[in-house]
């Protein structure tokens, strides 16, 4: 509900005057392909838990995480351009056209990281001898939250780049 109103809002403010129009960054649409593959990964590390296959799982949930860093990094590559580009996100000599996008976009980086830290301490768990537990029902809560922070960054990229 959240992003909702901040993208109605976004709508509404456009309107009005000073409104400055910016492409995004070519980096956004690869950040966007690499959490395509995080949900993919995340979704083939769930089917490998639930099959039992203990290295398999592993080595998926690892990149998972690793993949949601990624992303993360290529957004903060994508806003380093923006500035490159003279266009502040916040603070003085800042448009609103740009804070919206810092703050819709890195409400988004802070979901992501904190799929990022649990998809963490489960991969810290998948590699300890110690935990035989095999419900999989943390996995799959990680899992839908992690498809749904993908699904919302569709969402939100389909939006900066067809509503502007």
């Amino acid at each position: 509900m959240m992003f909702a109103a901040m993208t109605s809002a976004y709508i509404v403010k456009r309107n009005q005057s000073k409104w400055l129009d910016f492409d995004l960054p070519v980096i956004f649409w690869y950040s966007t392909v690499v959490i395509l593959l995080s949900s993919l990964t995340i979704y083939l590390a769930l089917k490998a838990f639930k099959a039992r296959e203990r290295s398999r799982y592993r080595t998926l949930i690892t990149l998972t995480a690793f993949l949601g860093v990624l992303f993360t990094g290529l957004q903060f590559y994508g806003f380093g351009e923006l500035g490159q580009h003279g266009i502040q996100l916040i603070g003085i000599g800042s448009n609103p056209a740009a804070s919206f996008l810092a703050v819709i976009v890195g409400l988004h980086v802070v979901h992501v990281l904190a799929g990022v830290l649990a998809i963490v301490i489960y991969s810290i768990k998948a590699y300890s001898s110690s935990v035989k537990n095999y419900s999989s029902l943390p996995v799959e809560l990680i899992g839908t939250y992690w498809h749904f922070v993908d699904i919302l960054w569709i969402y939100l990229f389909i939006f900066l780049i067809w509503i502007r």
